[in-house]
């Protein structure tokens, strides 16, 4: 591995350490200054030292003397490299040392050699003694911010550890079989063909679980539109909607288009597919274009129907409202540097209000499926119980599945090392009173 690959690594995650940008927007410039045959190992370096972030940060700050100038993040971000290198790849001892150093010349500072030298070399020097030393830190033992584990221990008590240790697993890729075009046992027989191993998912009706991850150039048809990269879970959204031919269903909060996509294939339906960000719209109609599929795409704050709304009553309404993401931590686990308790506090203000302003476009007899991709009640269930509360003609159906655990409303799904991420729905009917 050259010096540039790790500096390009330090800077990705010193865009999220010091800016609190997203490995979304940092990794794809990294990857582009990169060599071809390097990226691999960029992008390995980059998910895996935020993965064990909790852990590698609390090595580093046990080892330095002082914490380092905010402006020195990118030097930090090397240290961390250096750290995940020497803890979990199998890279020789003395080329990490020795490739970290050479990569702090990148930096312009002449100083870093010697700090990032020292602190690597007396890593390991204490690496047998270190875990004791730092077992007492909850962030060390369990490698999640301490915020979301004490989170999880008061939601889930009989599962936060599990939850915690799917976390750091990688997921697998799934994708989701367009019926259009095959059925999934036809679509296995073409991955057989194509020398990818992959199996039927447990739940998904349209979901094949791949052996390992393969570029999507590979996948048979991925260019016609034949299959989708895509988790389980949100593959059970349609299965909820009891969709049918010739309804109108509003998907809300629509990019990057994975759902709305889903929604066309599995019925003919007229869809309107409303995104706040605009950056994000291209990616909805990249996914449409490919999947040769038809919706009505609206820039718009879903919150605030009366900017976009046509006064047209819908019959289903998927909402999958933004949301802390912590079901889905081992697809993106800078969120172990992003999110704050802060934040989700904010985010269910934001949930409740999405359903308020919503339920007046649904129609009379319609449902919707409140779905998020969090493992926090205060983001699910609990949502949904203050909205029932304040709804008079709004009525909790339960899901009765052979997925997820049943809450007191809704079905929650955790994070499972061999199948879905995390997952939430609920759904609910508007009544005729």
């Amino acid at each position: 591995m050259s010096e540039p690959t790790r500096y390009l690594a330090a800077l990705a995650i010193m865009e999220v350490l010091r800016n609190k940008g997203s490995l979304a927007g940092s990794l794809p410039l990294a990857l582009a200054q990169a060599e071809v045959k390097e990226r691999a190992q960029l992008s390995q370096l980059v998910y895996g030292t935020c993965r064990y972030f909790p852990q590698l940060n609390a090595i580093a700050q046990q080892l330095l003397n002082k914490p380092l100038r905010n402006r020195d993040q990118d030097i930090y971000g090397l240290i961390l490299v250096g750290l995940y290198e020497l803890c979990h790849m199998r890279t020789p001892t003395h080329a990490t040392v020795t490739g970290c150093v050479e990569a702090s010349k990148a930096s312009g500072q002449d100083w870093s050699a010697a700090l990032i030298n020292g602190v690597l070399r007396s890593f390991l020097r204490q690496q047998e003694t270190l875990p004791a030393q730092l077992s007492k830190q909850p962030e060390y033992q369990y490698n999640h911010p301490q915020w979301l584990q004490a989170k999880l221990a008061n939601h889930w008590p009989e599962n936060w550890t599990q939850i915690l240790a799917a976390n750091d697993q990688q997921a697998p890729m799934t994708l989701r079989i367009n019926q259009r075009h095959h059925s999934v046992d036809e679509y296995l027989a073409l991955l057989s063909a194509a020398d990818i191993d992959a199996k039927a998912c447990q739940y998904s009706s349209w979901g094949v679980q791949l052996a390992a991850p393969c570029q999507v150039e590979n996948l048979p048809g991925f260019a016609q539109g034949w299959a989708s990269v895509q988790d389980e879970a949100p593959q059970l959204a349609p299965m909820l909607l009891d969709l049918q031919d010739g309804l109108r269903v509003l998907d809300a909060c629509a990019a990057p288009g994975g759902k709305t996509g889903h929604l066309l294939e599995v019925a003919n339906l007229e869809v309107t597919a409303v995104e706040l960000e605009q950056r994000r719209i291209g990616r909805l109609h990249e996914n449409l274009q490919r999947l040769q599929l038809q919706a009505e795409v609206i820039c718009a704050d879903a919150s605030q129907p009366e900017q976009w709304w046509d006064g047209q009553v819908f019959d289903r309404i998927l909402l999958d409202a933004p949301c802390s993401a912590t079901g889905v931590i081992r697809r993106n686990p800078d969120i172990k540097m992003l999110r704050s308790n802060e934040d989700i506090t904010r985010l269910a203000q934001l949930q409740l209000r999405l359903l308020q302003q919503l339920w007046p476009t649904l129609a009379v007899g319609g449902s919707m499926v409140y779905a998020t991709c969090s493992v926090l009640r205060q983001e699910n269930e609990r949502i949904v119980k203050r909205f029932l509360q304040g709804q008079e003609n709004a009525l909790h159906q339960p899901i009765h599945a052979q997925w997820g655990q049943a809450t007191e409303y809704g079905r929650q799904l955790f994070p499972n090392p061999d199948s879905h991420d995390g997952f939430y729905y609920a759904i609910l009917q508007k009544t005729t009173y």
